[in-house]
């Protein structure tokens, strides 16, 4: 097993991962793991074995705008959808406000059981 320089892994990954996705990544180094962009953490090693795994995987312009377009599509649905279920929210809590019911489940369960036992005690 041959070490591996990290700064020379990190730098290959980079390059490799701007070329394949058009950014450059957020690499986070924390006890010998590294996380890329938030995802899970990897060792050094599968960094190096991803580099390759990268440069096969080029995307043409044409698949990278329609990732974009979804993208931009999601955020506008799902930005419609926000609004309405926050009015949704309001008006259920002003509803269940102005409801003061005078249920209670001492006195349900209480009513329950003197229904369905005759001649029995209510516990304590």
């Amino acid at each position: 097993m041959s070490k591996l320089d990290k700064d020379q892994v990190i730098a290959a990954y980079t390059e490799a991962y701007t070329k394949a996705n058009g950014k450059a990544p957020n690499i986070e180094a924390k006890g010998g793991w590294y996380s890329v962009d938030g995802a899970k953490n990897i060792r050094l090693a599968e960094l190096n074995e991803q580099i390759s795994t990268l440069d096969s995987t080029k995307v043409t312009p044409t698949e990278k705008a329609l990732v974009e377009s979804n993208k931009k599509a999601e955020k506008k649905k799902s930005a419609e959808k926000t609004p309405t279920t926050a009015k949704k929210k309001a008006a259920s809590k002003t509803k269940s406000k102005a409801k003061k019911s005078d249920f209670s489940v001492k006195a349900f369960y209480a009513d329950r059981i003197k229904t369905e036992n005759s001649g029995v005690k209510l516990p304590r």
